[in-house]
């Protein structure tokens, strides 16, 4: 299985485009050891051609454009590598990129049957897409671990919801009212070889189904937005905690590093970073302290063969 991260950022990127945080301030002044980051998604595919995009951020033109693997094949004056979308929420960051794909429609997308309610709804990204050619080829996602499903394109993967305790976007009717199958995970098996991916970019806590498929996983990439819980209260950037956004704060009792830790995972990625996490300074000892832990911090452009 070939994984593709065309973006590691949280929401707004890295640095973003109002924030004068340490970070975003020392990484456009050039003080501090940083990777810039565009926000959030990944691409995997079982043969190296046949893509499947999972979220489709806002910066996703620019990522398509910087990875020659989705670029048209040269034989044609228009297409895409792109067979499929699998969202995994409704964020604003994991579905405006959907506009950006408008010019290649139709195009199979994969969600939950919340998340399509949303963006018909709330954010009607779906209402507006439907008058270009062909609209979007909506496919339900069950939110029942056990309907396996495979996009289009991704033959030899095998896909798996897992339900998530995290929050539904702001704009949502589902904000802090969650139900199943606003926020999902995937288990991503290699038909082939049995290998398995885990994504779960954002998650507040572990149920017990999160921590069995970690515990079959051979790669994990999994939400790392915040440091710590009251790291964007502490920037004075909002009132509300990390767990309240729908995440899992990184450092500390009960955070991802201590979760991840419990299980001998080959490959442990730190995915959806916010611009305020203390990782993002290389030569920061939160940094330091997930390299020695054996957990490693995505960034836009690594390639990862699960």
């Amino acid at each position: 299985m070939h994984v593709l991260i065309l973006g590691a950022a949280a929401g707004g990127g890295f640095p973003q485009w109002n924030c004068h945080c340490p970070n975003c301030k020392g990484l456009r002044e050039g003080k501090i050891k940083a990777k810039s980051r565009t926000q959030s998604s990944i691409a995997v595919s079982s043969d190296g051609n046949n893509w499947v995009l999972i979220n489709a951020s806002p910066d996703l033109r620019e990522q398509i454009n910087s990875h020659p693997q989705l670029w048209p094949d040269a034989h044609v004056s228009r297409g895409t590598r792109i067979s499929a979308i699998v969202l995994t929420d409704s964020q604003i960051d994991h579905t405006t990129g959907l506009l950006t794909l408008r010019e290649g429609l139709p195009l199979p997308v994969y969600c939950t049957d919340v998340v399509a309610e949303d963006l018909t709804t709330s954010f009607p990204l779906f209402t507006v897409l439907k008058h270009w050619h062909g609209g979007l080829q909506q496919h339900s996602i069950n939110t029942d671990y056990h309907q396996r499903f495979v996009p289009k394109g991704a033959e030899g993967l095998t896909f798996q919801p897992v339900v998530l305790e995290s929050n539904a976007p702001p704009y949502s009717t589902y904000r802090d009212n969650i139900v199943p199958g606003n926020n999902i995970g995937l288990k991503i098996t290699d038909d082939t070889t049995g290998n398995v991916l885990f994504y779960a970019p954002g998650c507040m806590q572990a149920n017990d189904t999160v921590k069995q498929v970690m515990r079959e996983s051979h790669c994990v990439l999994f939400d790392g937005t915040l440091w710590a819980n009251e790291e964007m209260i502490d920037h004075g950037f909002s009132n509300k905690l990390g767990t309240d956004m729908g995440h899992m704060p990184v450092n500390g009792k009960g955070g991802a590093i201590a979760l991840l830790n419990e299980f001998n995972v080959k490959r442990k990625v730190l995915i959806h970073i916010n611009n305020t996490n203390r990782v993002l300074d290389e030569d920061s000892s939160a940094y330091h302290s997930l390299c020695e832990q054996g957990i490693e911090l995505a960034y836009d452009g690594m390639e990862i063969e699960v």
